[in-house]
């Protein structure tokens, strides 16, 4: 890359390149992008976000831009919220949600909506809301069952969003809930068996979502774990 960074993001575009937004070069957040492109395999620096960010969210929507959602910036935990167009390769500000998050998840719905949920601004949340791309807008919806920080949000192959695990009240979290989009509702559905927060989750091809590693109370864990 052309700017060393951490705790950036990175999304594959739909014309296949891929966006680098934000992170931390170890002495700030930073607001700058850049673009890797695999035919060539070249990095080229593209336009800035309009705020320095890491442990943000960016989200590829239906029509193609990027939402980049929330983060910290140095100073405070954000609650503004930017859309890039990989055609001209600018950032537009675009309404501010409801809560400032950092450490969130968001989650691109089959209805094109954007579910943006937990994270931490001070304290660990449950709250979550959604944006709708075609006014712009943002909507609180059902709050989660448990706060959460540090967790996963995976999309099921019937449109439900799984969040697993996570970080909250000064322990970590074993158990998981649904996410309904056609009812704004969430139920829990059991425990994992093992407790875990950073951890990872990946739909598999068959539906089943796989939860591998983590840590719990400080150890990281090498178990794993199918859904």
């Amino acid at each position: 890359m052309k700017t060393a960074r951490y705790s950036h993001i990175a999304s594959v575009l739909t014309n296949g390149n891929v966006l680098v937004t934000g992170g931390d070069n170890g002495i700030s957040p930073l607001n700058s992008a850049e673009l890797y492109d695999p035919s060539t395999g070249t990095w080229t620096m593209t336009g800035s976000m309009n705020n320095s960010r890491r442990g943000h969210t960016a989200s590829v929507l239906i029509n193609g831009d990027v939402l980049v959602t929330g983060g910290w910036d140095g100073y405070v935990f954000l609650n503004n919220a930017e859309l890039y167009d990989s055609s001209t390769g600018t950032w537009t500000k675009t309404p501010s949600m409801n809560n400032g998050r950092n450490g969130h998840t968001a989650s691109v719905l089959a209805n094109g909506k954007v579910l943006v949920a937990g994270g931490y601004n001070g304290t660990s949340l449950n709250s979550a809301e959604l944006y709708d791309p075609s006014a712009g807008t943002w909507t609180m919806t059902g709050s989660m069952n448990i706060i959460r920080i540090g967790y996963t949000a995976s999309i099921l192959t019937d449109g439900k969003v799984l969040v697993t695990g996570g970080w909250g009240d000064f322990f970590p979290k074993i158990n998981a809930e649904l996410y309904d989009p056609s009812t704004g509702t969430w139920t829990t559905i059991g425990t994992m068996n093992n407790a875990r927060y950073l951890h990872s989750a990946s739909v598999l091809t068959n539906g089943s979502v796989l939860v591998t590693g983590g840590l719990w109370d400080q150890r990281a864990l090498n178990s794993s774990e199918l859904y």
